[in-house]
């Protein structure tokens, strides 16, 4: 900053030379002072001592200027960095609690902090992610993993014999561990967000037809009839694909628990809010007030003698709210109790209107 302004002082001492004396000399005629006379002379040495002196001063004050801001801007920068290296490096060794305060150096640093802070975010959100995929990873694996071995057991003493039923039971257990396998990979990916939405202009109507029309047959496979109703047209932005896998996973859900001869409603609604619902109604087995709150919640079974059974890992509403998260909606379960049946309830914004 110092050599520019001495390079921008040298510029305006090389102009002054050239123009300034003919600028003197013409005012010097135009007042009748002969340019030979003593008395120019001394006016013209007075003029330029002045002119050195003025701008020798400004030119010494300006450096000294330049030279502070410079420092103080210096050491600014280097706190700065000094601060966003120290925080990187406690992230590295995983305290990915630690956040960048704004430097207040302008929006390239601005956009510096929050780069690491995001950075830091989603470590810490991956790590959690982990942490607790590993807890669960070991919670569950410990029933089908205790079946194998018990009745693998069995038949090495001779105490059961290696039958329909034992192989049966084998390979459920087995089935169940690919099960837990692929549903741990599926809800990591959504709630670390490696899958990216691709959203685009919809209708809540084409979205719930496309459901139930993909559903359809599972359900007339079980005996339970399932409708649509009051499907309205609102527009809305979103990854159909995901959204698909949202109310597949609630009609799934739904098939489970409600036994044959009972009835499945998809229903639609507007609100004034900007929002609409996508509500999944069924006739089945419902669920205790105090199951609610966990519903979503990682592997969470209501019953976990029938979930093991029944093939429900407890997983698929994860996932579910997981999704719905991600395009800005929320997710919730009501119920009037067991044999009362259950609601589930997809809210999502809708497409403003231009």
């Amino acid at each position: 900053m110092a050599g520019v302004v001495v390079g921008c002082a040298g510029s305006a001492w090389l102009v002054a030379s050239v123009l300034a004396p003919e600028i003197f000399h013409d005012h010097l005629g135009q007042a009748g002072i002969d340019h030979d006379s003593a008395e120019a002379a001394h006016v013209e040495e007075a003029f330029t001592d002045s002119i050195v002196l003025a701008l020798g001063l400004a030119v010494g004050v300006a450096v000294l200027l330049a030279l502070l801001a410079s420092w103080y801007l210096t050491r600014r920068v280097q706190r700065s960095v000094a601060v966003v290296t120290t925080s990187t490096v406690e992230i590295a060794g995983g305290r990915y609690d630690t956040r960048v305060a704004s430097p207040e150096l302008g929006r390239e640093f601005d956009d510096l902090a929050t780069s690491v802070n995001e950075l830091a975010r989603r470590l810490g959100a991956t790590d959690t992610s982990r942490r607790r995929m590993l807890a669960d990873l070991g919670h569950e694996m410990r029933t089908p993993l205790a079946t194998i071995d018990s009745y693998l057991e069995a038949v090495e003493d001779g105490v059961r014999d290696y039958d329909d039923d034992t192989r049966e039971v084998l390979w459920r257990a087995t089935r169940r561990l690919e099960r837990l396998a692929s549903d741990i990979v599926a809800v990591s990916a959504v709630e670390e967000h490696l899958t990216r939405l691709h959203p685009v202009p919809t209708t809540v109507a084409e979205l719930v037809g496309t459901a139930t029309d993909a559903a359809r047959e599972q359900f007339a496979d079980k005996g339970v009839e399932l409708t649509a109703r009051e499907l309205v047209d609102a527009e809305v932005t979103v990854d159909i694909d995901r959204m698909g896998q949202v109310l597949g996973n609630l009609l799934d859900n739904a098939l489970r628990h409600t036994p044959a001869g009972g009835t499945v409603t998809v229903s639609t609604g507007v609100h004034d809010t900007g929002l609409v619902s996508v509500t999944v109604t069924d006739t089945g087995e419902g669920v205790a007030a105090h199951h609610l709150d966990h519903l979503f919640d990682r592997f969470y079974r209501v019953d976990t003698a029938r979930g093991r059974h029944s093939g429900g890992s407890g997983i698929g509403l994860t996932i579910t709210r997981a999704l719905v998260e991600a395009h800005g909606g929320r997710v919730s379960a009501a119920s009037d109790g067991p044999g009362h049946g259950s609601r589930f309830t997809v809210t999502i914004p809708a497409s403003s209107r231009g």
